[in-house]
């Protein structure tokens, strides 16, 4: 028996009908779920400058750019750019998205989604590039204005004496510049030939029954391996750099080395600092300076005047020695500039033994001291994970103003994927 023909074509209608609204309604919010990730951030003002990996369920593929939108928020999308990232052992890892978050009028968690954007759409002016300055000198300008330059070669100082092994120096970031092109730092300063803008080095190394001085270019030196990643985008730029701790010939410790290095926010720009040492094939000792703890990261301020030093309990008018901090800043005023300025350096709250132990000296540095004045022994093929963010900014930053972008480089450090 044939149906009647209306009997069949009003079920197709209905389906035809439903099975849209039922993609719409069901499928399409599953499908959105899957593919849209939200980046979750812990209470802040900011402006926080952020970098999480990119994880397997973020897929970047599908458009040509893309934007941070803040759910529940009005207001204009935030650029993103995708960079390299440092895996465990510093070697190359999960690629990083980075962005410079608005800051807010109260703390607060944040919610942001992921969502495909026009790749040339809201550029900032100007745009990070490196400048080769020689075969020894890597620099990085924020379009027309210089940011750092990184020493992989060897520099030399003549008017240092000949028998002084103070005056050649690699692998370090010298000059660093603040927000008005001042220059911040100073290398082979008259009152120690052996600081260097921002470096990393130990005074006491002991390789089996042998110590040795990074501090000095004499019996251990650091020297340039090859490039692990230079990325430079409208938003951030990554140098990645692998060296390495050589007695003689022989190598004793692998260092890895990444600068990421954003544009500038509320009057300031961070500057990210990752370091990772493995020592190759025999345990490494390192230790600071007796009653001091200086070795580890250090950064030698450039002359100035009407220096200031402040730690998270204030400013000090003292030099404090073999002191647990979790931050410390020295604002002055550089190269007779009438303004004010200064750099800080931030501990990753994961570093270990946090906080660590400080050396600060109102001549001019700044030095983190780990793992402190007693010895301790790393093994062979062991990473060694050592983070810090280096704050410039205009002014002279009041306290507050400094612990509120250490609890906003705490808090951006947490931003992750859900």
């Amino acid at each position: 028996m044939r149906s009647a023909p209306g009997s069949l074509r009003t079920p197709r209608r209905i389906a035809c009908w439903l099975v849209p609204w039922l993609f719409v309604l069901v499928v399409a919010p599953v499908i959105r779920a899957a593919t849209t990730p939200v980046l979750e951030i812990p209470a802040a003002k900011g402006p926080l400058q952020i970098a999480p990996e990119i994880g397997p369920g973020v897929n970047l593929d599908r458009a040509p750019g893309w934007r941070l939108v803040e759910k529940g928020a009005t207001g204009s999308a935030v650029r993103v750019a995708v960079v390299p990232g440092s895996g465990s052992d510093g070697t190359a890892g999960r690629p990083r998205l980075v962005a410079n978050i608005p800051a807010r009028d109260e703390a607060a968690p944040r919610r942001f989604e992921l969502v495909p954007g026009d790749a040339a759409a809201g550029t900032p002016s100007g745009e990070f590039r490196f400048r080769e300055v020689d075969d020894k000198s890597l620099a990085l300008d924020d379009g027309d204005q210089p940011v750092l330059v990184y020493n992989h070669g060897v520099i030399t100082n003549e008017a240092i004496p000949k028998n002084d092994a103070r005056r050649s120096r690699a692998c370090f970031v010298h000059p660093i510049f603040g927000l008005q092109g001042e220059t911040l730092t100073e290398s082979f300063p008259k009152d120690h030939y052996h600081h260097h803008g921002l470096f990393w080095a130990w005074p006491h190394v002991r390789i089996d029954d042998n110590e040795y001085d990074l501090w000095v270019y004499g019996n251990i030196q650091q020297r340039f391996v090859g490039w692990l990643a230079r990325k430079a985008t409208p938003v951030a730029a990554v140098l990645g750099v692998e060296n390495g701790w050589f007695v003689g010939q022989r190598k004793v410790m692998i260092e890895r080395v990444w600068l990421r290095v954003y544009k500038p926010a509320g009057g300031a720009r961070a500057i990210d600092v990752e370091l990772c040492l493995v020592p190759v094939d025999r345990p490494v000792t390192l230790w600071g300076a007796p009653a001091k703890s200086y070795g580890g990261l250090n950064l030698r301020y450039a002359p100035r005047r009407d220096t200031v030093i402040t730690v998270p309990s204030g400013r000090t008018k003292e030099d404090l020695p073999d002191t647990p901090l979790a931050w410390a800043d020295l604002s002055a005023h550089f190269g007779g500039s009438s303004e004010a300025s200064g750099a800080a350096i931030f501990v990753d709250p994961s570093h270990p033994d946090f906080p660590p132990t400080w050396l600060t000296r109102h001549y001019g540095i700044l030095c983190v001291g780990w793992p402190g004045v007693k010895p301790k022994t790393f093994a062979p093929g062991v990473a060694i994970r050592l983070n810090y963010r280096v704050w410039i900014h205009q002014d002279a930053a009041r306290p507050e103003r400094l612990r509120q972008a250490f609890d906003d480089y705490a808090a951006a450090l947490k931003a992750a994927w859900k």
